[in-house]
Protein backbone atom coordinates (compact mmCIF):
# COMPACT_ATOMS: atom_id res chain seq x y z
CA UNK A 1 0.00 0.00 0.00
CA UNK A 2 1.39 3.21 -0.94
CA UNK A 3 1.86 5.57 1.68
CA UNK A 4 -0.66 8.52 2.23
CA UNK A 5 0.06 11.96 3.62
CA UNK A 6 -2.80 13.92 4.96
CA UNK A 7 -4.26 17.14 3.24
CA UNK A 8 -2.50 19.76 5.56
CA UNK A 9 1.18 18.55 4.16
CA UNK A 10 -0.16 17.93 0.81
CA UNK A 11 -1.57 21.96 0.65
CA UNK A 12 1.88 22.51 2.60
CA UNK A 13 3.85 20.99 -0.31
CA UNK A 14 1.60 22.92 -2.74
CA UNK A 15 2.35 26.45 -0.73
CA UNK A 16 5.95 25.28 -0.83
CA UNK A 17 6.30 24.78 -4.12
CA UNK A 18 4.05 27.63 -5.56
CA UNK A 19 6.64 30.02 -3.05
CA UNK A 20 9.56 28.83 -5.17
CA UNK A 21 7.99 28.01 -8.61
CA UNK A 22 6.27 31.81 -8.05
CA UNK A 23 8.61 33.85 -6.33
CA UNK A 24 8.31 37.32 -8.07
CA UNK A 25 5.47 39.93 -8.37
CA UNK A 26 2.86 39.41 -11.67
CA UNK A 27 0.65 42.56 -13.60
CA UNK A 28 -2.67 40.46 -14.21
CA UNK A 29 -5.50 41.91 -16.05
CA UNK A 30 -8.78 41.02 -14.88
CA UNK A 31 -12.23 41.99 -13.69
CA UNK A 32 -13.12 43.06 -9.99
CA UNK A 33 -15.85 40.71 -8.60
CA UNK A 34 -17.14 40.93 -5.05
CA UNK A 35 -15.05 43.79 -3.74
CA UNK A 36 -15.90 43.99 -0.12
CA UNK A 37 -14.39 45.07 3.31
CA UNK A 38 -14.08 44.20 6.63
CA UNK A 39 -13.99 45.99 10.21
CA UNK A 40 -10.19 46.16 9.96
CA UNK A 41 -9.73 47.67 6.63
CA UNK A 42 -8.69 44.43 4.87
CA UNK A 43 -10.29 44.32 1.08
CA UNK A 44 -11.66 40.96 0.17
CA UNK A 45 -12.25 40.20 -3.74
CA UNK A 46 -12.55 38.02 -6.41
CA UNK A 47 -10.53 38.38 -10.08
CA UNK A 48 -12.59 36.72 -12.67
CA UNK A 49 -11.71 36.23 -16.43
CA UNK A 50 -14.98 36.10 -19.26
CA UNK A 51 -14.50 34.61 -22.70
CA UNK A 52 -15.02 37.34 -24.73
CA UNK A 53 -17.00 35.62 -27.36
CA UNK A 54 -19.38 33.98 -24.70
CA UNK A 55 -19.10 35.92 -22.02
CA UNK A 56 -18.86 32.74 -19.85
CA UNK A 57 -16.57 32.79 -16.68
CA UNK A 58 -12.93 30.92 -17.60
CA UNK A 59 -11.20 31.91 -15.21
CA UNK A 60 -11.31 33.57 -11.60
CA UNK A 61 -9.36 33.95 -8.50
CA UNK A 62 -9.36 35.22 -4.76
CA UNK A 63 -7.81 38.64 -3.79
CA UNK A 64 -7.23 40.23 -0.98
CA UNK A 65 -5.71 43.97 -0.09
CA UNK A 66 -3.85 44.06 3.23
CA UNK A 67 -5.47 47.39 4.60
CA UNK A 68 -2.05 49.25 4.93
CA UNK A 69 -2.14 48.89 1.19
CA UNK A 70 -6.17 49.21 0.64
CA UNK A 71 -5.72 52.99 2.39
CA UNK A 72 -3.58 53.96 -0.44
CA UNK A 73 -4.46 52.08 -3.56
CA UNK A 74 -8.13 53.36 -3.18
CA UNK A 75 -8.34 56.63 -3.07
CA UNK A 76 -5.08 56.55 -5.76
CA UNK A 77 -7.37 54.31 -8.18
CA UNK A 78 -10.36 56.65 -7.76
CA UNK A 79 -9.05 59.91 -7.92
CA UNK A 80 -6.89 58.94 -10.95
CA UNK A 81 -9.89 57.62 -13.10
CA UNK A 82 -12.72 58.73 -11.07
CA UNK A 83 -14.20 55.59 -11.41
CA UNK A 84 -15.38 53.54 -7.76
CA UNK A 85 -13.27 50.72 -6.33
CA UNK A 86 -16.47 48.36 -7.57
CA UNK A 87 -17.24 45.11 -8.76
CA UNK A 88 -17.40 45.42 -12.61
CA UNK A 89 -14.61 47.22 -13.52
CA UNK A 90 -11.59 46.36 -14.90
CA UNK A 91 -8.19 46.73 -13.23
CA UNK A 92 -4.53 45.69 -13.43
CA UNK A 93 -3.28 45.06 -10.63
CA UNK A 94 0.62 43.69 -9.79
CA UNK A 95 0.18 40.80 -7.37
CA UNK A 96 1.62 37.77 -5.19
CA UNK A 97 0.86 34.62 -5.62
CA UNK A 98 0.51 32.72 -2.21
CA UNK A 99 -1.08 29.58 -1.28
CA UNK A 100 -2.76 28.81 2.27
CA UNK A 101 -3.28 25.64 4.21
CA UNK A 102 -6.65 26.49 5.28
CA UNK A 103 -7.69 29.40 2.68
CA UNK A 104 -6.21 27.87 -0.52
CA UNK A 105 -5.07 29.82 -3.24
CA UNK A 106 -5.30 33.87 -3.71
CA UNK A 107 -3.15 36.80 -4.91
CA UNK A 108 -2.40 39.23 -2.79
CA UNK A 109 -2.42 42.92 -4.36
CA UNK A 110 0.40 45.38 -4.10
CA UNK A 111 -0.09 48.20 -6.35
CA UNK A 112 -2.38 49.10 -8.91
CA UNK A 113 -2.50 50.95 -12.21
CA UNK A 114 -5.30 53.33 -12.91
CA UNK A 115 -4.17 54.24 -16.91
CA UNK A 116 -5.24 50.48 -18.12
CA UNK A 117 -8.83 50.96 -16.02
CA UNK A 118 -8.64 54.47 -18.24
CA UNK A 119 -8.19 53.09 -21.07
CA UNK A 120 -11.28 50.44 -20.39
CA UNK A 121 -13.53 52.41 -19.07
CA UNK A 122 -12.91 55.13 -22.69
CA UNK A 123 -13.47 51.89 -24.34
CA UNK A 124 -16.10 51.36 -22.95
CA UNK A 125 -17.39 54.65 -22.91
CA UNK A 126 -16.69 54.78 -27.20
CA UNK A 127 -18.84 51.59 -27.45
CA UNK A 128 -21.80 53.59 -25.59
CA UNK A 129 -21.93 56.47 -27.94
CA UNK A 130 -21.19 53.89 -31.22
CA UNK A 131 -24.03 52.02 -30.09
CA UNK A 132 -26.10 55.29 -29.95
CA UNK A 133 -24.63 57.05 -33.28
CA UNK A 134 -25.91 53.61 -34.87
CA UNK A 135 -29.38 53.42 -33.35
CA UNK A 136 -29.21 57.31 -35.07
CA UNK A 137 -30.35 58.89 -31.35
CA UNK A 138 -26.75 60.24 -30.45
CA UNK A 139 -27.49 64.20 -31.03
CA UNK A 140 -31.42 64.15 -31.08
CA UNK A 141 -30.90 66.19 -27.41
CA UNK A 142 -28.41 68.52 -29.08
CA UNK A 143 -30.50 69.19 -32.17
CA UNK A 144 -33.57 70.51 -29.72
CA UNK A 145 -33.98 74.58 -29.86
CA UNK A 146 -33.25 76.18 -26.72
CA UNK A 147 -35.94 78.49 -25.31
CA UNK A 148 -35.27 81.45 -25.38
CA UNK A 149 -36.92 81.81 -22.24
CA UNK A 150 -35.48 79.27 -20.16
CA UNK A 151 -37.64 79.85 -17.08
CA UNK A 152 -39.14 76.75 -16.22
CA UNK A 153 -36.48 74.43 -15.39
CA UNK A 154 -36.83 70.84 -13.88
CA UNK A 155 -33.86 70.25 -11.43
CA UNK A 156 -32.97 66.54 -11.15
CA UNK A 157 -30.16 66.22 -7.98
CA UNK A 158 -29.84 65.04 -4.65
CA UNK A 159 -31.82 67.17 -2.06
CA UNK A 160 -29.21 67.54 -0.05
CA UNK A 161 -26.46 68.32 -2.59
CA UNK A 162 -23.80 71.28 -1.90
CA UNK A 163 -23.99 71.95 -5.80
CA UNK A 164 -28.14 71.75 -5.87
CA UNK A 165 -27.65 74.78 -3.19
CA UNK A 166 -25.72 76.71 -4.80
CA UNK A 167 -27.94 76.68 -8.48
CA UNK A 168 -31.11 78.25 -6.73
CA UNK A 169 -29.18 80.54 -5.44
CA UNK A 170 -27.29 81.97 -8.73
CA UNK A 171 -30.73 81.56 -10.31
CA UNK A 172 -32.31 83.76 -7.58
CA UNK A 173 -29.84 86.01 -7.31
CA UNK A 174 -28.95 86.97 -10.56
CA UNK A 175 -28.25 90.47 -11.44
CA UNK A 176 -31.06 91.28 -13.86
CA UNK A 177 -34.00 90.05 -11.04
CA UNK A 178 -35.02 87.22 -13.98
CA UNK A 179 -37.70 85.20 -12.72
CA UNK A 180 -36.70 81.83 -12.62
CA UNK A 181 -39.46 78.73 -11.71
CA UNK A 182 -37.41 75.59 -10.54
CA UNK A 183 -38.62 72.08 -9.46
CA UNK A 184 -36.54 69.62 -7.98
CA UNK A 185 -37.00 65.81 -8.55
CA UNK A 186 -34.55 64.02 -6.37
CA UNK A 187 -32.56 61.44 -7.12
CA UNK A 188 -29.34 59.97 -6.36
CA UNK A 189 -26.37 61.24 -7.36
CA UNK A 190 -23.64 59.00 -6.52
CA UNK A 191 -23.54 55.18 -5.49
CA UNK A 192 -24.78 52.44 -7.25
CA UNK A 193 -28.47 53.20 -7.82
CA UNK A 194 -27.62 56.23 -9.91
CA UNK A 195 -28.72 55.16 -12.99
CA UNK A 196 -32.45 53.73 -11.87
CA UNK A 197 -32.37 56.85 -9.96
CA UNK A 198 -31.85 59.13 -12.67
CA UNK A 199 -34.40 57.28 -15.29
CA UNK A 200 -36.90 57.81 -12.42
CA UNK A 201 -36.76 61.38 -12.50
CA UNK A 202 -36.87 61.81 -15.73
CA UNK A 203 -39.80 59.73 -15.99
CA UNK A 204 -41.40 61.54 -13.55
CA UNK A 205 -41.00 64.91 -15.87
CA UNK A 206 -41.48 63.78 -18.63
CA UNK A 207 -45.35 63.09 -17.65
CA UNK A 208 -45.43 66.87 -17.10
CA UNK A 209 -43.18 67.96 -20.32
CA UNK A 210 -45.83 71.05 -20.92
CA UNK A 211 -44.55 72.80 -17.25
CA UNK A 212 -40.76 72.74 -18.14
CA UNK A 213 -38.48 74.35 -21.04
CA UNK A 214 -34.83 72.64 -19.94
CA UNK A 215 -34.04 69.83 -17.44
CA UNK A 216 -30.86 70.23 -15.80
CA UNK A 217 -29.01 67.62 -14.03
CA UNK A 218 -26.90 68.77 -11.45
CA UNK A 219 -24.64 67.39 -8.66
CA UNK A 220 -22.07 68.80 -6.61
CA UNK A 221 -19.68 67.96 -3.50
CA UNK A 222 -19.33 64.01 -4.18
CA UNK A 223 -16.20 62.71 -5.11
CA UNK A 224 -14.95 61.82 -8.54
CA UNK A 225 -15.44 58.26 -8.02
CA UNK A 226 -19.00 58.55 -8.18
CA UNK A 227 -18.96 59.35 -12.25
CA UNK A 228 -19.28 56.10 -13.06
CA UNK A 229 -23.08 56.20 -12.68
CA UNK A 230 -23.35 58.55 -15.60
CA UNK A 231 -21.62 55.89 -18.15
CA UNK A 232 -24.44 53.95 -18.71
CA UNK A 233 -25.99 52.91 -21.52
CA UNK A 234 -29.96 53.48 -20.96
CA UNK A 235 -29.42 56.83 -19.10
CA UNK A 236 -27.82 58.24 -21.99
CA UNK A 237 -30.18 57.05 -24.61
CA UNK A 238 -32.50 58.22 -22.32
CA UNK A 239 -31.18 61.73 -22.23
CA UNK A 240 -30.52 61.35 -25.61
CA UNK A 241 -33.78 61.00 -26.75
CA UNK A 242 -35.80 63.40 -24.15
CA UNK A 243 -37.88 65.65 -25.46
CA UNK A 244 -36.64 68.80 -23.45
CA UNK A 245 -32.75 70.23 -23.63
CA UNK A 246 -30.87 68.84 -21.17
CA UNK A 247 -28.18 70.46 -19.22
CA UNK A 248 -25.45 68.71 -17.23
CA UNK A 249 -23.14 69.85 -14.32
CA UNK A 250 -22.44 67.18 -12.36
CA UNK A 251 -18.96 69.12 -11.08
CA UNK A 252 -15.73 67.36 -12.66
CA UNK A 253 -13.45 69.37 -15.29
CA UNK A 254 -11.48 66.17 -16.43
CA UNK A 255 -13.46 63.85 -18.86
CA UNK A 256 -16.87 64.04 -20.09
CA UNK A 257 -18.95 61.16 -19.75
CA UNK A 258 -21.51 59.24 -21.58
CA UNK A 259 -24.24 61.46 -20.39
CA UNK A 260 -22.33 64.48 -21.10
CA UNK A 261 -21.58 63.62 -24.42
CA UNK A 262 -25.52 63.41 -25.52
CA UNK A 263 -26.63 66.31 -23.46
CA UNK A 264 -28.13 69.43 -25.12
CA UNK A 265 -25.20 71.45 -23.15
CA UNK A 266 -22.73 70.32 -20.99
CA UNK A 267 -20.50 72.52 -18.23
CA UNK A 268 -18.45 71.74 -15.78
CA UNK A 269 -20.37 72.72 -12.60
CA UNK A 270 -23.67 73.28 -10.86
CA UNK A 271 -23.03 76.69 -10.80
CA UNK A 272 -22.05 77.18 -14.46
CA UNK A 273 -25.67 75.71 -15.35
CA UNK A 274 -26.77 78.29 -13.65
CA UNK A 275 -25.20 80.97 -15.57
CA UNK A 276 -25.49 79.55 -18.52
CA UNK A 277 -29.28 79.78 -18.12
CA UNK A 278 -29.06 82.93 -17.19
CA UNK A 279 -27.06 83.86 -20.20
CA UNK A 280 -29.93 82.81 -22.48
CA UNK A 281 -31.83 84.97 -20.23
CA UNK A 282 -29.70 88.09 -20.48
CA UNK A 283 -28.99 86.86 -24.69
CA UNK A 284 -32.70 87.46 -25.15
CA UNK A 285 -33.07 90.88 -22.89
CA UNK A 286 -30.56 92.21 -24.43
CA UNK A 287 -32.54 91.10 -28.34
CA UNK A 288 -35.16 92.76 -26.75
CA UNK A 289 -33.62 96.04 -25.99
CA UNK A 290 -32.03 95.98 -29.45
CA UNK A 291 -35.43 95.74 -31.07
CA UNK A 292 -36.92 98.28 -28.54
CA UNK A 293 -34.10 100.78 -29.74
CA UNK A 294 -34.18 99.88 -33.09
CA UNK A 295 -38.40 100.60 -32.63
CA UNK A 296 -37.56 103.42 -30.94
CA UNK A 297 -35.51 104.87 -33.58
CA UNK A 298 -37.78 104.00 -36.20
CA UNK A 299 -40.33 105.82 -34.93
CA UNK A 300 -38.44 108.71 -34.82
CA UNK A 301 -37.15 108.37 -38.18
CA UNK A 302 -41.03 107.86 -39.26
CA UNK A 303 -42.49 110.60 -36.99
CA UNK A 304 -39.78 113.19 -38.17
CA UNK A 305 -40.37 112.34 -41.89
CA UNK A 306 -44.47 112.75 -41.32
CA UNK A 307 -43.73 115.94 -40.09
CA UNK A 308 -41.50 116.90 -42.49
CA UNK A 309 -44.82 115.76 -45.00
CA UNK A 310 -47.25 117.66 -42.33
CA UNK A 311 -45.76 120.91 -43.03
CA UNK A 312 -44.76 120.46 -46.56
CA UNK A 313 -48.47 120.03 -47.35
CA UNK A 314 -49.20 123.31 -44.96
CA UNK A 315 -47.03 125.70 -46.87
CA UNK A 316 -48.62 123.80 -50.27
CA UNK A 317 -52.39 123.94 -48.84
CA UNK A 318 -52.64 127.95 -49.62
CA UNK A 319 -51.44 127.33 -53.50
CA UNK A 320 -53.81 124.07 -53.99
CA UNK A 321 -56.78 125.73 -52.49
CA UNK A 322 -56.44 128.83 -54.75
CA UNK A 323 -56.35 126.62 -57.27
CA UNK A 324 -59.43 124.89 -56.23
CA UNK A 325 -61.09 127.53 -55.49
CA UNK A 326 -60.06 129.23 -58.79
CA UNK A 327 -61.47 126.03 -60.75
CA UNK A 328 -64.10 125.81 -59.11
CA UNK A 329 -65.43 129.02 -59.74
CA UNK A 330 -64.13 128.47 -63.58
CA UNK A 331 -66.10 125.35 -63.59
CA UNK A 332 -69.63 126.95 -62.25
CA UNK A 333 -69.01 129.91 -64.60
CA UNK A 334 -68.56 127.38 -67.86
CA UNK A 335 -71.54 124.97 -65.83
CA UNK A 336 -73.78 128.35 -65.66
CA UNK A 337 -73.34 128.87 -69.23
CA UNK A 338 -73.61 125.49 -70.19
CA UNK A 339 -76.98 125.37 -68.30
CA UNK A 340 -78.34 128.70 -69.65
CA UNK A 341 -77.60 127.59 -73.17
CA UNK A 342 -79.49 124.65 -72.20
CA UNK A 343 -82.30 126.08 -70.75
CA UNK A 344 -83.03 128.60 -73.51
CA UNK A 345 -82.41 125.55 -75.96
CA UNK A 346 -85.32 123.61 -74.05
CA UNK A 347 -87.40 126.06 -74.05
CA UNK A 348 -86.93 126.76 -77.59
CA UNK A 349 -87.76 123.55 -78.31
CA UNK A 350 -91.21 123.33 -76.58
CA UNK A 351 -92.07 126.68 -77.07
CA UNK A 352 -91.29 125.52 -81.30
CA UNK A 353 -93.78 122.22 -79.84
CA UNK A 354 -96.31 124.50 -78.44
CA UNK A 355 -96.76 126.53 -81.51
CA UNK A 356 -97.12 122.84 -83.67
CA UNK A 357 -99.82 122.05 -81.32
CA UNK A 358 -101.60 125.31 -81.16
CA UNK A 359 -101.49 125.32 -85.00
CA UNK A 360 -103.46 121.51 -85.15
CA UNK A 361 -105.67 122.74 -82.41
CA UNK A 362 -106.57 126.09 -84.45
CA UNK A 363 -106.72 123.62 -87.95
CA UNK A 364 -109.36 121.25 -85.95
CA UNK A 365 -111.36 123.96 -84.83
CA UNK A 366 -114.58 123.55 -85.85
CA UNK A 367 -115.06 126.74 -87.55
CA UNK A 368 -111.73 126.26 -89.66
CA UNK A 369 -113.73 122.76 -91.11
CA UNK A 370 -117.25 124.51 -91.44
CA UNK A 371 -115.07 127.10 -93.52
CA UNK A 372 -114.11 124.58 -95.98
CA UNK A 373 -117.79 123.50 -96.79
CA UNK A 374 -118.39 121.28 -93.99
CA UNK A 375 -121.46 121.04 -92.12
CA UNK A 376 -123.19 119.88 -88.62
CA UNK A 377 -126.22 118.35 -88.30
CA UNK A 378 -127.82 118.60 -84.44
CA UNK A 379 -130.61 117.07 -82.90
CA UNK A 380 -132.11 118.84 -79.79
CA UNK A 381 -128.60 120.64 -79.39
CA UNK A 382 -126.73 117.05 -80.16
CA UNK A 383 -124.24 116.46 -83.13
CA UNK A 384 -126.06 113.34 -85.06
CA UNK A 385 -123.21 111.24 -86.31
CA UNK A 386 -125.32 108.09 -87.52
CA UNK A 387 -128.32 108.68 -89.43
CA UNK A 388 -129.70 105.47 -87.71
CA UNK A 389 -130.15 107.97 -84.95
CA UNK A 390 -132.72 110.12 -86.93
CA UNK A 391 -136.48 109.12 -87.72
CA UNK A 392 -138.77 110.90 -90.36
CA UNK A 393 -140.32 113.91 -89.14
CA UNK A 394 -137.60 114.58 -87.06
CA UNK A 395 -136.64 118.60 -86.82
CA UNK A 396 -132.79 118.67 -87.00
CA UNK A 397 -130.44 121.93 -87.60
CA UNK A 398 -127.67 121.74 -89.59
CA UNK A 399 -124.96 124.56 -88.50
CA UNK A 400 -122.91 126.64 -91.80
CA UNK A 401 -120.01 128.30 -91.66
CA UNK A 402 -122.00 131.05 -91.95
CA UNK A 403 -125.46 130.64 -90.39
CA UNK A 404 -127.40 127.63 -89.92
CA UNK A 405 -131.06 125.67 -91.21
CA UNK A 406 -133.85 123.91 -89.96
CA UNK A 407 -135.09 120.89 -91.93
CA UNK A 408 -137.54 118.12 -91.33
CA UNK A 409 -136.11 114.43 -91.93
CA UNK A 410 -139.03 113.07 -94.95
CA UNK A 411 -136.54 109.68 -96.03
CA UNK A 412 -133.73 107.85 -94.36
CA UNK A 413 -131.48 106.32 -96.94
Amino acid sequence: MTEAISLYDLNALVRRSIEQCLPDEFWVQAELSDVRTNSTGHCYLEFIQKDPRSNNLIAKARGTIWANVYRLLKPYFEEATGQAFVSGIKVLVQVTVSFHELYGYSLTVQDIDPTYTLGDMAKRRREILKQLEEEGVLTLNKELDMPRLPQRVAIISSPTAAGYGDFCHQLQNNSRRFYFYTELFPALMQGDRVEDSVLAALDKVNVRLPEFDVVVIIRGGGATSDLSGFDTYLLAAACAQFPLPIITGIGHERDDTVLDSVAHTRVKTPTAAAEYLIDCMNAAADGLELLAGRLQESVRNLLSQEHRKLVNYKNRIPSVAYRQISGAKLTLLTTKKDISQAVFSSLSRHRHRLELLHQRIADAAPEKQLARGYSITLKDGKIVKDASWLNEGDEITTRLYQGELTSIVNRKL
